[in-house]
């Protein structure tokens, strides 16, 4: 079924409020809102009303729900922008810069899968994206709540609509950004993708949740992804082969969304950002995800500083923010600009690198030293 599309205008916005508080020292706002499952535009935006980043063009798709969810109650947010409890309101927001460069990226803010921080990992690095030349979307996707493929449901429908508006929006290639749990989700979208539509262009991943192995994973994100073990392991009620049933479902379960045992060759380019000093997330998500694109000659930059602990995100300090990574903040800013301008050479380069036969035996082009 075709999707149905409604749009409004400001006019459906005059009784919105929202406190400035909410969203410091920045004035940036969406020049769209696309709601993937509402089937009423006005509807929409009066169930998410606190949220003070909507467009005044907002599009409702109507598309059908595969992963339906159950959130234990309505959609709040906080001054913090913090949302929680997003279901069939789950939205993206687009950001488009006066001069596109082509490049699109869509960013999964963290809050590991229980809320949504809109605005450190959201808004914040979409004004940076946009200043140079970037088109954003940043998602509001949906919390699992029981269904572990919803989030990600969301951001295969984000690409589906970037892609079927690529030449309304001047884009060319659609890439994922995330954050903590976010970036769990965008890892998942590297790794995870359906077909060419769904596929990302690249990845960029910032101090990212990774794997689903209990010995390095986020566990209040794993939990909230795909349950608690206490509540997989009780036996009570449940016949013997019922119990085993549901082991191997959380077995399954827990290799599918350990992303770093889903890279394959085709896995596009990625980069990586974290801290040394990360007490939340372990690095280890992020050097396993790294040694996989290794092992299967995958396009990756990483970059781990020494100190900044977790969530620094955006938050630099034009929007008010103590940026525990000022001391590099720059550098990073520049290596992420100087990452997104190389994506196509990069590409080329190991096109070019698969033609002369690859690096067997790590020689470059596929040579070998002479026997003697």
């Amino acid at each position: 079924m075709k999707a149905q599309r409604l749009i409004v205008t400001a006019a459906a916005f005059a009784a919105m409020s929202f406190s400035l508080l909410a969203q410091p020292n920045i004035d940036l706002r969406p020049d769209r809102t696309v709601f993937f499952y509402a089937k009423d535009a006005k509807a929409a935006v009066e169930a998410v009303k606190d949220d003070p980043v909507i467009a005044k063009k907002v599009e409702a798709l109507a598309t059908p729900i595969q992963n339906p969810t159950n959130a234990p109650g309505p959609e709040t947010i906080d001054k913090a922008g913090s949302i929680s409890n997003v279901s069939e309101y789950a939205r993206m927001d687009i950001y488009q810069p006066k001069e596109p460069n082509g490049q699109m990226v869509i960013v999964c803010p963290g809050g590991a899968y229980a809320l949504i921080a809109t605005y450190n990992e959201g808004i914040y690095p979409a004004d940076w994206l946009v200043k140079q030349g970037v088109t954003v979307g940043v998602l509001k996707y949906r919390m699992p709540n029981g269904s572990w493929n919803a989030p990600l449901e969301d951001v295969h429908n984000a690409f589906k609509y970037a892609r079927g508006h690529a030449d309304e929006l001047g884009i060319k290639k659609v890439g994922i950004m995330g954050f903590s749990a976010g970036g769990h989700l965008a890892a998942s979208g590297v790794v995870l993708y359906d077909d060419a539509v769904t596929r990302p262009d690249f990845g960029i991943l910032v101090y990212p949740v990774v794997s689903m192995d209990a010995s390095i994973t986020h566990s209040g994100t794993r939990n909230a992804l795909i349950g608690n073990d206490t509540d997989w392991n009780d036996r009570a009620g449940h016949t013997a082969d019922e119990y085993l049933a549901r082991q191997a479902q959380r077995d399954a379960l827990i290799e599918k969304f350990s992303c770093e045992k889903q890279v394959t060759p085709d896995t596009p380019p990625v980069f990586i950002a974290l801290c040394y000093d990360d007490m939340v997330v372990p690095p280890a998500n992020s050097l396993r995800f790294y040694e996989a694109c290794q092992k299967n000659r995958v396009t990756a930059e990483m970059h781990i500083y020494p100190k900044g602990v977790h969530g620094w995100g955006f938050t630099l300090k034009e929007y008010g923010m103590n940026d525990n990574m000022e001391y590099c903040r720059s550098e990073l800013l520049a290596s992420l600009s100087r990452w997104l301008g190389g994506l196509e050479e990069m590409e080329a380069a190991k096109k070019a690198a698969a033609q002369r036969g690859g690096m067997p035996g790590g020689f470059p082009g596929g040579m070998r030293p002479q026997a003697r």
